[in-house]
């Protein structure tokens, strides 16, 4: 069986079992997450995933090593997260 997920840049076999499990199957469903989207998808589902996902999926989309995103995004990442946990109930 092919798998999308597993076909994309710092994407392994955990991290595209987490994602399905969120119903995200593909890149198109990723990209419409967004990265803290689906890290935050992924996280509600009860997963122990660390912000390191968050920069894997950032990277999987931008097709990049994770740890060769700009300082800046990965920045502006953390504090989107940070935004949303913030106005969760």
């Amino acid at each position: 069986m092919d798998d999308e997920l597993l076909a994309m840049r710092n994407l392994g076999k955990t991290s595209a079992q987490w994602l399905h499990a969120t119903g995200i199957h593909n890149r198109d469903e990723l990209l419409r997450q967004g990265p803290v989207g689906a890290y935050c998808a992924v996280r509600e589902r009860g997963f122990r995933a660390s912000k390191s996902l968050l920069f894997a999926i950032a990277g999987a989309l931008e097709n990049v090593h994770w740890n060769e995103l700009d300082p800046e995004y990965k920045e502006k990442l953390l504090q989107q997260l940070e935004q949303r946990q913030t106005n969760r109930p």
